[in-house]
C-alpha cells in the first residue's frame, strides 16, 4: 500500500516538500499554505519535522534547499503511487466499458475476442483460444464501434519500432545531401512518417512523400509504437538527440539511420 495514503501526515509531508523543491530556495510558507489549504503555522511545523527527519535542510530565513535524502523519498513515493496508479486503472477497467471495433456482426451480451490490428482494438464473434475475451455491451454491426465490458485476459500486443531518419542541417548541404535510396528502402517498409523542420520536409518532398504528421511528431511517434504501429521520422541531428531521449524514457525500441551521403561543411 502506499504509505503517503495511510498517513496524512506523510501525505502532507509529501505535497510540503514538492511544494519546496518546486520553488527553493526562496520560500514563502504563507504560499504554501494557501496552496494546500492549511494554517501557516501547520506549515511551519512540517518544515521543522522535514528539517528534523533530514529531508530538508534551512539555508536561513524563508530559504530551505531539499536534500539528497529528501529528493530519494521523493521518488520513493512517486514510485509507490505510479504503481498503485497502474492497479486503479485496472480495477477501473475491469468494472467500466471499452470500446472497440467489431470485426463481426455482434449481439449485446455476446462473448467476443479482443486483438490489436493496426493499432487499434478490435472485438471478433469467433472465440480464440487464449485470447483476452470480453461481453459486447450492445449490438453491432461489422466495423462499427462497440463497448466491452468485463474484460479478462492479456490482449498480445507487439511494440512498434521506431526509424529515426538523421537528414544533414542546412549547413552540411541539408536535402542536397542526402542519401534518397537508403531513405525509400526504409520508407517502402509501410511505416507512419513524420517529418520535424524543413530539411525533413523538403527530403520527403523531393521524393513524392507527404508525411503523415509534421506537428505534435513527436507525441504521435510515441503513441503510435506504444499501440504497436511502426513510426519512421525524418529530422536533424539535434531534433534525433532528443526524440532518442524520449523514446529511452518510455523504453520504446528504436533505430538511428544517417541518411547524409557525406560530411561537408556549407560556408555561410
Amino acid at each position: 500500500m502506499v504509505q503517503i495514503l495511510q498517513s496524512k501526515n506523510l501525505a502532507t509531508k509529501f505535497q510540503i516538500l514538492l511544494e519546496i523543491a518546486a520553488s527553493q530556495p526562496n520560500i514563502q510558507q504563507k504560499n504554501i499554505a494557501e496552496k494546500l489549504n492549511i494554517s501557516p503555522q501547520a506549515v511551519s511545523e512540517y518544515v521543522k519535522d522535514l528539517i528534523s527527519d533530514g529531508w530538508l535542510a534551512s539555508q536561513g530565513r524563508s530559504r530551505y534547499q531539499v536534500t539528497k535524502e529528501g529528493v530519494d523519498w521523493i521518488l520513493k513515493m512517486a514510485r509507490q503511487l505510479q504503481s498503485y496508479c497502474s492497479f486503479v486503472n485496472k480495477v477501473v477497467s475491469d468494472i467500466s466499458v471499452s470500446t472497440a471495433i467489431a470485426s463481426d456482426d455482434l449481439s449485446s451480451g455476446q462473448p467476443v475476442s479482443l486483438y490489436m490490428k493496426d493499432g487499434l482494438l478490435f472485438a471478433s464473434n469467433k472465440l480464440a483460444r487464449g485470447a483476452a475475451k470480453g461481453i459486447a455491451a450492445f449490438d453491432a454491426r461489422k466495423c462499427e464501434d462497440v463497448g466491452i465490458s468485463q474484460i479478462e485476459g492479456v490482449i498480445e500486443l507487439k511494440m512498434g519500432e521506431v526509424v529515426i531518419c538523421k537528414v544533414p542541417d542546412v549547413r552540411e548541404g541539408g536535402s542536397r545531401n542526402v542519401d534518397f535510396a537508403r531513405l525509400k528502402e526504409e520508407l517502402d517498409r509501410g511505416r507512419l512518417v513524420g517529418a520535424i523542420g524543413n530539411e525533413a520536409l523538403v527530403t520527403l518532398k523531393s521524393i513524392g512523400v507527404k508525411p503523415n504528421y509534421r506537428y505534435g511528431v513527436k507525441e504521435a511517434m510515441v503513441e503510435a509504437a506504444s499501440c504497436g504501429q511502426s513510426f519512421l521520422v525524418v529530422c536533424t541531428e539535434d531534433a534525433a538527440s532528443e526524440i532518442v531521449g524520449g523514446l529511452e524514457e518510455e523504453n520504446l525500441e528504436y533505430k538511428v539511420v544517417d541518411l547524409a551521403r557525406s560530411k561537408r561543411i556549407v560556408s555561410t
